[in-house]
């Protein structure tokens, strides 16, 4: 790791301890999550897989009928959308037996170049599918990335394709770090680095180059 993004990492990692992420209760409640997670807060997830009453499987969504998924997941927004998306990710899941260990014996490029085949699922959803349901090492660069590298700076790139090759080429390639290390950075991110920041008390303040923006 180079010697910004490694102070990067310490400061927030001392700040804020270990994040634990992602917060689930199943494999595929992590997959249903990035999905419905969509431009929406992540209040508004849970109420959508709290309106499963415990029951969200995928063989749950695989019986249910279109139009009663769009009721249930309705809280989290774009529910057309995202019910076809969850629909296809479940059959895709299908494919595999629903057996996480199966997946996890695939080469992750394979898994990728399947997951972005999907409709509804862009490289931000598939990185997160296969980093934090299935622990493989790829990092997830969005918009909370993409703000740290463009205030803090990092010269990464102005695109979230950009953003995880640098990541991925500066850090060793290990899946809690990268769980870590983007989940630090998305609480960071709604604690301090927002679109309007609130540079007081961010741990990175002594060492962001564009504090007080």
């Amino acid at each position: 790791m180079t010697e910004r993004l490694n102070i990067l990492y310490s400061r927030l990692l001392d700040h804020y301890g270990d994040p634990r992420w992602w917060p689930a209760g199943s494999v595929y409640e992590v997959m249903a999550g990035a999905v419905l997670t969509q431009n929406t807060a992540w209040t508004n997830v849970q109420k959508a897989i709290a309106n499963f009453g415990g029951g969200l499987s995928p063989q749950a969504v695989e019986a249910i009928d279109g139009e009663r998924l769009k009721d249930i997941i309705r809280p989290a927004g774009s529910f057309t959308r995202k019910s076809l998306c969850l629909k296809a990710l479940t059959d895709w899941y299908a494919c595999y037996g629903y057996d996480d260990e199966r997946v996890r014996r695939q080469p992750m490029a394979r898994l990728r170049d399947e997951l972005l085949a999907l409709k509804g699922i862009g490289p931000e959803t598939a990185d997160s599918i296969l980093l934090y349901a299935f622990g493989f090492p790829s990092f997830v660069a969005d918009a909370y990335t993409l703000r740290l590298c463009g205030r803090y700076p990092l010269d990464a790139g102005g695109d979230v394709h950009a953003v995880k090759s640098f990541f991925e080429s500066r850090i060793p390639r290990d899946a809690l770090l990268y769980n870590r290390f983007h989940a630090l950075i998305v609480i960071n991110a709604k604690a301090h680095c927002r679109k309007k920041p609130l540079c007081a008390d961010c741990p990175l303040y002594d060492t962001c180059e564009r504090r007080g923006l």
